[in-house]
């Protein structure tokens, strides 16, 4: 039985998230199910993190064990010729007996990106989220200024029972305007159920003028969710990198 290495990619569309969940379509679903077919016994695909639903992924991380004669570019044909055309298999390597997607990442980069043109994204509209007003970009890069770093990210949390800690260290976010389009990149060790997407939407609000930039500090010292902002839309979010 050896430890295999994937690299996914999949658009989160029309998946209730990463995580397999009875009765729905989820991309740890699909994989485990066409593993299993390959090799013709159960399979247990380990994420290097949980999307949610709705979210993208350029390069999602897992691993699995397989007792298989096929090589690694085998395994890959396999698979990307039996999954959906929305998820796919762009590598598989060989891994350590040891290696764990999840447990041995040591940075996420996540990447949301907001439409602020004049006319409709056609082509992108899956993958983007439209608004309809344009934000502050100078304000909000000064709202990040205050969040990045070791915080308890408590009031970015959507699960209230969390019993784990929320401390979590975000080493950047990066907003950048691209003609008409705003990029919010957020690298960081690990994130909280929602949080880049709360992050998102606490700092439109900031670029919307509904919320002021020192308000941000009173929000991360509260450790309440009320007080952050909206929870963005899963669509404009992609993962786009684990790093080990």
């Amino acid at each position: 039985m050896n430890n295999f290495k994937l690299t996914i990619s999949y658009d989160g569309s029309r998946y209730s998230g990463w995580e397999r969940q009875p009765g729905r379509d989820t991309i740890q679903g699909k994989l485990e199910a066409v593993l299993s077919r390959m090799v013709n016994a159960d399979v247990n695909v380990i994420g290097a993190g949980r999307t949610d639903a709705g979210v993208h992924a350029r390069a999602m991380v897992a691993n699995c064990y397989l007792e298989t004669e096929l090589q690694p570019d085998e395994i890959r044909a396999y698979m990307n010729r039996y999954l959906p055309d929305d998820i796919c298999v762009d590598e598989v390597k060989l891994a350590a007996d040891r290696f764990h997607a999840r447990y041995r990442a040591v940075g996420k980069l996540y990447t949301y990106t907001c439409y602020v043109g004049a006319t409709k994204p056609v082509f992108n509209r899956k993958y983007v989220t439209t608004l309809d007003y344009v934000p502050d970009v100078a304000a909000m890069q000064q709202a990040a200024e205050i969040l990045t770093g070791e915080h308890d990210f408590k009031s970015f949390c959507s699960n209230p029972q969390m019993k784990k800690s929320t401390v979590r260290i975000v080493d950047s976010i990066e907003i950048v305007r691209k003609k008409d389009y705003i990029y919010f990149n957020f690298h960081g060790t690990g994130f909280l159920q929602n949080m880049v997407r709360i992050l998102v939407g606490t700092l439109l609000e900031v670029g919307q003028g509904k919320r002021t930039v020192e308000s941000v500090k009173d929000t991360l010292d509260a450790r309440d969710r009320t007080t952050a902002g909206y929870t963005a839309p899963p669509q404009g979010l992609s993962l786009m990198r684990v790093d080990y």
